[in-house]
């Protein structure tokens, strides 16, 4: 991520963590990170994984595109990048993502907030995904939707994988 979308992230985390009332150690022990990790991200520096951003939305109750809203780059790691289309405003909120893995990639997420639920539908290539010991084989047009409050990956083969991803936040746990 470069420099300035780090700095953008940052304030935007600490204006969430500031609203809710948490302190940097409320949150970083919260979240299983390090408090000085926290206060490097929100400073602008650091170098967050997408797990790290992803804990911090949920401990801050608010869905991943939230957090991200302010960054327009694709955030990524390890064969995966991610990028926020849009973000609904309505109830339930729907958040939109492009995603793109490498081959040979296998990506674990951890659950979203309770009540999440994801789709995917597969623009190329061959994917597996889905929660943890259910996992389904998709090809290009297939749509997959699964209850994302509980850990799910994504794994490839020996091709580049793009999809739509959306996530309805719709139970306990969701913002207002």
């Amino acid at each position: 991520m470069d420099k300035l979308s780090l700095g953008t992230l940052g304030q935007h985390l600490q204006t969430l963590r500031l609203a809710q009332g948490w302190s940097l150690s409320q949150l970083a022990a919260a979240a299983g990170i390090a408090k000085s990790n926290l206060s490097r991200l929100e400073q602008g520096n650091g170098n967050p994984t997408l797990d790290t951003i992803w804990r911090l939305a949920v401990q801050l109750n608010v869905p991943f595109g939230t957090l991200v809203a302010p960054i327009r780059v694709p955030l990524g790691e390890d064969g995966v990048e991610v990028r926020l289309l849009d973000q609904g405003k309505d109830t339930p909120q729907v958040d939109a993502y492009w995603m793109r893995c490498a081959p040979h990639t296998v990506r674990h997420a951890e659950a979203h907030t309770p009540g999440a639920r994801e789709s995917l539908t597969l623009i190329s290539g061959r994917l597996e995904a889905g929660p943890e010991g259910a996992i389904e084989t998709l090809s290009a047009g297939d749509t997959l939707t699964f209850a994302a409050d509980r850990p799910h990956l994504y794994r490839t083969q020996d091709a580049w994988a793009t999809l739509l991803l959306t996530i309805v936040y719709t139970g306990q746990g969701d913002p207002p």
